[in-house]
């Protein structure tokens, strides 16, 4: 099989290749346009994640993948799921909101407190060293609909890198001889 490919690309003139390249270009452009206008209308920097761990069960499981908006106007509400990144870790994290904390006066500030429903404790231990509270520019996105299961090649890439660069490799080969 793999002769064949090499065979099939040698017999590609510089135009089919440049034309094969840029086929790949534009996939690769379409994908991160369309990120980028999911970004914009959910008003989410990240408007899809994948659950990475159980901490979440029964609700959601390990490889769910979740579909999140964040729009400013909407307050917080106990009982929601959100997903907020906390400083000093890259990776985001998926827990329900338990407790709210308002702040009178003319700007009044809205903090809350997360756990993750399979956990025994709150997530104070979770948040950045000093930290008590979440506060809305932690939040990433609010949870609104989820796909049971798909993020688990996410999962499965991550922790098997041979296997990512494998599934990597074989869409560029197939890319690059394919002719339709």
């Amino acid at each position: 099989m793999l002769q064949e490919t090499l065979d099939d690309l040698k017999r590609m003139n510089k135009r089919q290749c440049l034309y094969q390249a840029l086929s790949f270009g534009m996939i690769v452009s379409s994908a991160l346009m369309i990120w980028k206008g999911l970004m914009v209308a959910t008003g989410s920097e990240s408007p899809i994640v994948v659950v990475l761990s159980g901490s979440m069960e029964p609700a959601f499981h390990r490889g769910d993948l979740l579909f999140l908006t964040n729009y400013e106007e909407e307050p917080v509400r106990v009982g929601e799921i959100v997903v907020f990144k906390v400083e000093g870790r890259d990776i985001p994290i998926v827990h329900r909101v338990m407790k709210l904390h308002e702040k009178g006066g003319d700007n009044s500030t809205v903090k809350f407190l997360t756990k993750g429903d399979n956990n025994s404790v709150d997530d104070r231990g979770l948040y950045a060293p000093g930290q008590l509270w979440l506060s809305k520019k932690d939040v990433v996105g609010r949870a609104r609909g989820f796909l049971p299961y798909v993020g688990m090649v996410t999962i499965y890439m991550n922790e098997y890198p041979k296997f990512k660069y494998a599934i990597l490799a074989s869409l560029g080969a197939y890319v690059l001889v394919h002719r339709e």
